[in-house]
């Protein structure tokens, strides 16, 4: 037997008059309902002067004498991977969690639309969050639909990594992204700062990254009159035909005369840098290399120069963003944009 909403609402208002305050997803248990449709109740109560929204639920509206009643909002959030990149934005979202008192829950997914559409419709409807981080597949199958999906939600939503607009009017959702260009753009100075002037670049076909580093470093070699002498992309390290591959870069290198090489991202630069070795090229005598992500870098032999993408700014400022638009929902959208970093190691010099 279906129950009437003004009952269901007037059992919401018994509730909090029991508790003083609410979670929405304590309250779907207890009325046998969806998170979506106490959400749709707590809304109609603070409509008609009821109730007042807070973090997570709702509360009685407090008299001038009372003080507010502390809740805790609940985030889910969405990565495409756990073992690579992700981990360092996850530990920047812990802190910031744990700092502003609010909970995560965290779901992998990966690189797919319909992945992510079955991530954050369990997030939504079973464990009731207050507002959504993802990281979404914003092209290939199903993407249209899971961006669809994000926009019609009515939770708060805050992109990690990615920028994107919804329909119909195209407003931009909320995000918090590294300047993956700008990071480029850094480690083509750097290479023209040591006399390098054939630069070349190696960026995984795969990643949604490659096309960002790609613009920065064709606009940076542009604007420091720079030949960009080699411009491939390469698979994945993973690939069986890698070893292949990386002969194919290396080949083009001593072909087009490129003294220096972005390669993204780290295990495909590890990797190619140990084939130098077994070619007798050296690195970085005949062949300066900068990684673009800097996971693990710094643990080649020679210690990789890397661009390091502010991975814990990203998960902190996500968090951070998100608590600040359910605190104040009529705010303006915003849009945040963190920059990278070098780290200057072994593997790059001037050239011989």
């Amino acid at each position: 037997m279906t129950t009437l909403p003004v009952t269901r609402r007037d059992q919401l208002l018994d509730i909090l008059r029991r508790e003083g305050t609410v979670r929405v997803s304590d309250a779907a248990t207890a009325l046998g309902v969806t998170p979506v449709t106490v959400r749709r109740d707590i809304t109609q109560l603070a409509n008609d002067g009821l109730v007042r929204r807070v973090h997570g639920g709702a509360t009685l509206l407090a008299t001038a004498d009372e003080e507010h009643f502390p809740t805790v909002a609940t985030l889910g959030m969405v990565v495409p991977s756990l073992d690579y990149y992700w981990p360092g934005v996850l530990h920047g979202a812990r802190e910031a969690a744990t700092r502003l008192g609010v909970r995560v829950v965290l779901r992998g997914s990966s690189y797919a639309a319909q992945d992510d559409v079955r991530q954050v419709t369990g997030l939504v409807e079973t464990v009731g969050v207050d507002g959504l981080l993802i990281a979404p597949a914003l092209s290939g199958p199903g993407s249209a639909e899971l961006l669809a999906l994000l926009a019609g939600l009515d939770i708060p939503v805050v992109l990690m990594e990615r920028t994107a607009t919804a329909p119909p009017h195209q407003a931009p959702l909320e995000s918090v992204v590294s300047d993956h260009a700008l990071g480029a753009g850094i480690a083509v100075h750097h290479l023209a700062g040591l006399g390098h002037r054939r630069l070349g670049l190696a960026c995984s076909a795969l990643s949604p990254t490659g096309p960002k580093v790609r613009a920065g470093w064709l606009a940076a070699c542009e604007e420091l009159g720079l030949e960009t002498a080699l411009d491939l992309q390469v698979a994945s390290y993973r690939d069986p035909q890698w070893r292949t591959e990386v002969d194919r870069v290396l080949d083009a290198c001593l072909a087009s005369g490129t003294t220096a090489l972005l390669v993204h991202s780290d295990p495909e630069a590890i990797s190619l840098v140990e084939r130098c070795e077994e070619r007798g090229l050296r690195v970085p005598g005949q062949l300066s290399v900068v990684a673009y992500d800097d996971e693990v870098a710094g643990l080649a032999h020679p210690p990789l120069t890397a661009v390091r993408p502010p991975r814990h700014a990203v998960g902190r400022g996500a968090v951070e963003l998100l608590a600040s638009r359910l605190e104040e929902p009529d705010r303006p959208v915003h849009r945040v944009t963190v920059t990278p970093e070098l780290m200057v190691r072994e593997s790059t010099a001037p050239p011989t």
